[in-house]
């Protein structure tokens, strides 16, 4: 299996075939190489390793996505835990390191964002 087709199935498998197919959807001539690049290379390579597990890689993204204030990336990847393992104890550790280790308004702004996606994952689950 070449790097890009394990990357599409570590990618899907992590953010779910709806969050695929609208990025792709999305895609135009001016951001294919961009998405060839993350596809291969976060999601084909180091989302693919086999030393750490998605729920310790989850955690990871979320604590740097977090630090790095890169907001909507923290909801998407809150919203991944679904397909990770990774609970909502664990993110709320990692935001902790956050706290710690890259200030307490990251830290503050991640978990407001964290809550928020959160409770909308739960609607969504609801029965209508």
């Amino acid at each position: 299996m070449s790097r890009k087709e394990t990357g599409t199935k570590t990618r899907r498998g992590v953010l779910g075939d709806a969050h695929v197919d609208r990025a792709n959807a999305n895609t135009t001539p001016f951001d294919a190489p961009f998405q060839d690049f993350i596809t291969e290379g976060a999601w084909g390579t180091v989302w693919a390793g086999d030393h750490l597990t998605r729920r310790e890689r989850s955690m990871i993204t979320i604590a740097l996505l977090a630090a790095l204030g890169h907001h909507d990336e923290v909801a998407m990847h809150v919203r991944a835990t679904a397909n990770t393992g990774a609970t909502m104890e664990d993110v709320r550790e990692a935001l902790m390191h956050v706290a710690v280790y890259a200030g307490v308004p990251a830290a503050n702004t991640a978990f407001k964002i964290a809550k928020q996606t959160y409770a909308a994952m739960a609607a969504e689950a609801k029965p209508a």
